[in-house]
């Protein structure tokens, strides 16, 4: 049997599709907005967090404006005050309705900060309380694990990225390429088999990437967490250089994520071969053939540049879980103690 998650990853290149034809011509409205506001604030739990993570480096590395993660405690329990006048807040949930991203939506517009909503609910209490939302595509998400509203988010950071940056590195380009690239990595599987008979042997489990891809690789480590119901670490290159590495034995699986260019691809690479020497197996997604060969496992990810990789990067991860849920005869249509809008405490609100 097709479960949900399953159909809702297929669907994902419609959805990033529709999701760019209705946030491109939001741009102009995005930079307006902005102004000269040179700090961007992102805010964002679960899921929709490590959207925020990728956000954070798209946004630095291509616009050249500062990018910081929000600790949404400080505006619902703290009640911090702070001067945000010289930032825009971003605000991520796919329903638009758990009650503490509202709230630190609204905490911050009124600590002088201007708001964007990005939401798969246009009449959610998130975009009705924002100066601009960017809603997004993606159709009802029936399944509990987020797979194309994720992918959506990631999307409406990259529009978001290329509004503020310099018009002449637009993303726009590659933007387009983006369906046609997740269409083949669906259509083609390459090594998803592969990943999940090493990582269904394996008694323990890593995820690591670095700067643009990071977001992805906590992701990758969430869903295998909440789908497969398997505690799994997702760490920084460089995090787990500094220590962790020390539990890497014969009886580890390391989920490696790489980009096909840029800056990281050659260290992440070097990792790849030191996981190797310390006996345990390795799967690499994405990279380059460099990469690839020092992985025991290829995950073959997209044709896209650094800043847009995460957008594919993603997918074969989320086929890999969906597949190894099932093989371990779990429902990843609903797994155990989740539901689709997890509000965090709010009992002090």
């Amino acid at each position: 049997m097709t479960t949900r998650m399953a159909m809702e990853i297929a669907e994902q290149p419609d959805t990033i599709a529709a999701t760019l034809a209705a946030l491109l011509p939001q741009r102009g409205e995005l930079r307006r907005l902005a102004g000269d506001r040179r700090h961007l604030l992102l805010v964002a739990r679960g899921t929709s967090d490590n959207a925020g993570v990728y956000g954070r480096y798209v946004l630095e590395v291509h616009s050249g404006r500062g990018a910081s993660l929000a600790a949404p405690s400080l505006a619902t329990h703290y009640r911090t005050d702070r001067d945000l006048s010289d930032t825009l807040a971003v605000s991520l949930s796919q329903s638009g309705s758990t009650e503490e991203i509202v709230a630190t939506q609204e905490w911050a517009a009124a600590q002088g900060a201007r708001t964007v909503a990005i939401t798969n609910v246009a009449d959610s209490p998130l975009a009705a309380g924002a100066d601009l939302a960017l809603v997004l595509q993606a159709g009802e998400e029936l399944a509990v694990p987020a797979t194309k509203s994720y992918t959506a988010q990631l999307t409406a950071m990259a529009v978001l990225a290329d509004a503020l940056g310099p018009p002449a590195a637009g993303l726009e380009p590659d933007l387009a390429r983006v369906p046609e690239e997740v269409a083949g990595l669906l259509e083609q599987r390459r090594g998803v088999d592969a990943a999940v008979e090493l990582l269904g042997g394996a008694e323990h489990t890593l995820v690591t990437g670095r700067g643009l891809v990071y977001g992805t690789a906590l992701e990758i480590a969430l869903k295998l967490e909440e789908t497969c119901l398997e505690p799994v670490r997702g760490l920084s290159y460089a995090d787990l250089r500094h220590g962790p590495i020390a539990v890497v034995d014969d009886a580890t699986a390391v989920v490696l994520v790489a980009a096909p260019d840029g800056p990281l691809v050659g260290g992440m690479t070097d990792l790849a071969r030191d996981i190797d020497h310390l006996g345990a197996r390795s799967i690499g997604i994405g990279g380059d053939t460099g990469f690839a060969a020092a992985c025991d496992v290829e995950v073959v990810g997209p044709d896209l540049p650094e800043t847009l990789a995460p957008l594919g990067l993603i997918v074969p991860a989320q086929l890999l879980v969906e597949e190894l849920a099932r093989a371990r005869g779990l429902d990843p249509d609903a797994p155990r103690g989740l539901s689709k809008v997890t509000q965090t405490d709010t009992s002090e609100q």
